[in-house]
């Protein structure tokens, strides 16, 4: 298990991390604390607690609102899937029905081609 130091709203702090994920612990410690000193612009100096709760709802917010974005997408993502099946299944009903035109025609002309032979009845076949 890797060891990784950052500094958060002026302190440092040595936090644990799986092997291989210190470049990403160190890049989201940076980035709340960034977060906590652009509050500490807006707001001033109200105390170094306050500014760190304010960060993490701010962080809780985006977190939840992509979680809103994620569901809208796996809906999204339901109702295309339906609709694809159904045209797919619609696809293959026209694809059935334009067979069974074709075999429908097939066997008229073959009908008319029969029909044509007999009343020809001097030897000359036709098909």
């Amino acid at each position: 298990m890797a060891q990784v130091n950052v500094t958060i709203n002026g302190r440092q702090f040595r936090i644990a991390c799986d092997d291989g994920q210190e470049a990403s612990l160190e890049a989201l410690a940076k980035s709340l604390d960034q977060r906590i000193e652009s509050l500490r612009g807006n707001f001033g100096e109200i105390g170094d607690t306050r500014l760190t709760v304010m960060a993490a709802i701010q962080v809780a917010d985006e977190l939840a609102e992509a979680g809103r974005r994620i569901r809208r997408m796996e809906e999204e993502l339901t109702a295309l899937q339906d609709a694809r099946v159904v045209s797919s299944d619609r696809a293959r009903a026209a694809e059935a029905a334009v067979v069974s035109a074709f075999n429908s025609a097939a066997e008229r002309i073959e009908g008319i081609t029969r029909k044509l032979n007999q009343t020809l009845g001097n030897g000359v076949a036709l098909g």
